[in-house]
């Protein structure tokens, strides 16, 4: 009997299977990886999403940018322009829907924000600075806090800050001095806070102060209402950049807070204020793009009108080219903006990493890119006639709010090394 054939027919059978396993272990593979996010890259914009982008840019440049130069100056805030956000809906943006916000949508916010900043970073500062000061009741809340505390602030009938920062305690959270002591009915506040944003208007404050369990100090986080007794008010820093948003020191002096105020456990303030930066860290990014974004639209226009040697100075190479490095840098950091706030949304891993890269790349390319904004226009960039010279002295806040580009910088590293 011949057994080749019969042999050479078992061979491509087997032949068939491994190749079937094979391929269907590699789809697996592929399945799994997408899945978890590691190849998944479509964060690019519905229409929906484009729409309402174009709404934000319409209303910026209509309603906002006129005033850009005299918020700056006066160091005040309009409320007709705060109530036109609001009627707007860009203040409930951040928050979920069942809380009457806009769906809790970063990417979404990130579209307003980098259009507002375009125009007014102190603009797009308002809605970031309230989303900042109501992340630890979204983080950490409780569902009664937040039902109480977050259509308020989504609808803007409610202002709320961030009360962290120290003199002695910027980085460095674990070295605050503030205290809180439970008295066995209430939490007794004492301590200084500083640079915190908004305090001076806000309504409600998000405060972080130090606690004894277990005989250790850890960190605690409370919900405060600022009309309560014992808490002051210090004068406005005078700032650089970003004048029309306040920022100021605030004095606890024997300070009530109430149990049911405190946000998750005794100890959890530390992982809540982390939580709460690396979900807001986007934000800076992406005024960092839009207020590098202005600068290099400004800069564009003013290349094309202005005449050196019997040209127009755009049609000279090297300052073409330097407009071409500025415009690279700047979609290169939107893309990284864009793509840890569809991270952040997902809710896949690698959000506080790159959160952190977002917000150090992209606010290092603004500095870059507003210093060379100012440069192309020479003289007249360096005046106040020309809103470059704004741009450029906001632009150095961004390098430090949130957490410092170095401090942003080990927050990757420790994720990478992880």
């Amino acid at each position: 009997m011949n057994w080749f054939p019969l042999l050479k027919t078992v061979l491509i059978i087997l032949n068939v299977l491994i190749r079937y396993f094979y391929y269907k272990e590699i789809l697996n593979i592929k399945k799994f990886i997408l899945k978890k996010g590691g190849m998944k890259l479509d964060y690019s914009l519905s229409e929906e999403q484009k729409m309402f982008r174009q709404s934000v840019r319409r209303f910026a440049q209509e309603k906002v940018a006129s005033l850009a130069e005299e918020i700056e100056e006066s160091g005040n805030y309009p409320d007709e322009l705060l109530q036109m956000m609001n009627q707007q809906g860009i203040m409930g943006l951040p928050y979920e829907t069942k809380y009457n916000g806009g769906g809790g949508n970063l990417l979404m916010m990130c579209l307003a924000m980098e259009e507002l900043a375009s125009v007014c970073a102190n603009t797009a500062m308002v809605p970031t600075t309230q989303e900042l000061g109501a992340m630890p009741i979204v983080v950490g809340g409780s569902e009664e806090q937040k039902q109480k505390y977050l259509p308020k602030i989504a609808s803007g009938e409610s202002r709320i800050s961030f009360a962290l920062t120290e003199p002695e305690a910027g980085s460095d959270v674990a070295s605050m001095r503030t205290k809180a002591h439970f008295d066995g009915r209430n939490y007794i506040v004492n301590g200084v806070k500083r640079f915190i944003s908004y305090a001076d208007v806000a309504d409600v404050m998000c405060v972080f102060a130090k606690t004894k369990t277990l005989n250790e100090e850890n960190v605690s986080a409370f919900i405060v209402d600022k009309n309560t007794p014992g808490i002051t008010i210090g004068k406005k820093e005078n700032k650089m950049g970003f004048r029309g948003f306040s920022s100021c020191e605030v004095y606890f002096e024997n300070v009530m807070v109430p149990p049911e105020n405190r946000l998750g456990e005794e100890g959890d303030g530390f992982k809540i204020a982390m939580k709460t930066l690396d979900k807001t860290r986007p934000l800076v990014g992406i005024l960092a793009v839009g207020l590098a974004q202005g600068a290099l639209d400004t800069a564009i226009a003013f290349t094309k009108e202005r005449k050196q040697f019997g040209h127009t100075i755009s049609q000279f190479q090297g300052l073409q080219w330097m407009m071409a490095d500025m415009a690279m840098q700047i979609e290169a950091a939107r893309q990284l903006v864009y793509k840890s706030a569809y991270v952040i949304d997902q809710g896949e891993l690698g959000g506080a990493k790159y959160g952190a890269m977002a917000k150090c790349f992209a606010t290092d390319v603004c500095m870059k890119v507003t210093t060379d904004a100012v440069q192309l226009l020479g003289g007249v960039g360096y005046m106040r006639e020309f809103p470059t010279e704004r741009y450029f002295r906001q632009a150095k806040l961004l390098q430090i709010v949130e957490g410092t580009n170095q401090i942003q910088r080990v927050v990757i590293a420790n994720q990478l090394l992880k």
